[in-house]
């Protein structure tokens, strides 16, 4: 690739109920400048409501960029102030209907302005990266026992195992103000990127992950048969929840 060659985004988003759930507490949202997953929590619909608030906020805030040169933007800064007003949000749905106490969400987004991204993140919904051979997770679960793996208290091949994997110590909660991860990368030509929720990850190992990216490299598979393929893994693993995968390919633009 020249200099002179501008990337962009080929994207696809998708959600599951799973085989166990009742309901859909994951949200997503996906265009060429703003992808997200979110993953709620709290019962009775609360989850559902707290997703969809946050990813509301993200929304708002790709509307209001739609018609601005991003050049000049500072991607983190913008991405993080969306996720402090996804927890305002939170915070008055509670105020206005106490039935709603305890709910919260993860939220994993990435704002664009290709090749640039800033990657924001609370929870542990997960962004990898497949750049050539490499599969990396970019992002860092908030939860207990990533925080043991972290001491040396735990391995990692324990963690994917362990009864309490899902058990957060970070996420966007009412009443809690918003402490999300906020980094700033540059991606590359065929670099494909996917945000998921433990939905898909509890179940469906890195090595699936990496072999369902790659082939969206090659060119066998479109963002569209990937994001259905990583779900359907998923449901015959066991599909034990919701699963949401927003997946995106960086192209050279025609």
């Amino acid at each position: 690739m020249t200099h002179d060659q501008a990337l962009t985004l080929r994207y696809a988003a998708a959600s599951d109920v799973g085989r166990h759930r009742g309901g859909n507490e994951d949200s997503a949202y996906a265009t060429v400048r703003l992808l997200a997953v979110a993953d709620g929590m709290g019962g009775h619909a609360a989850g559902e409501v707290a997703s969809a608030e946050a990813v509301t906020a993200l929304e708002e805030l790709d509307t209001r960029l739609a018609d601005e040169d991003l050049g000049d933007v500072r991607l983190g800064e913008e991405l993080a102030e969306a996720i402090g007003v996804a927890a305002s949000r939170l915070d008055e749905r509670v105020a206005d209907d106490p039935a709603l106490t305890g709910m919260g969400t993860t939220v994993t987004a990435m704002l664009w302005d290709c090749p640039r991204f800033a990657l924001g993140h609370i929870g542990d919904s997960r962004c990898y990266q497949l750049r050539g051979d490499t599969l990396t997770q970019l992002t860092h679960d908030h939860t207990m026992v990533q925080a043991l793996v972290d001491q040396g208290r735990l391995t990692p091949e324990l963690a994917e195992r362990h009864p309490s994997r899902s058990v957060l110590v970070r996420a966007l909660l009412a009443g809690v103000p918003a402490e999300p991860d906020i980094s700033e990368h540059a991606a590359e030509a065929d670099d494909v990127y996917l945000l998921c929720s433990d939905g898909l990850t509890d179940v469906v190992k890195a090595p699936e992950i990496q072999r369902v990216l790659a082939d969206v490299v090659t060119g066998a598979a479109s963002p569209d048969d990937a994001v259905r393929s990583l779900i359907d893994l998923a449901n015959e693993g066991g599909g034990p929840d919701n699963i949401t995968c927003v997946l995106a390919h960086v192209v050279e633009e025609d």
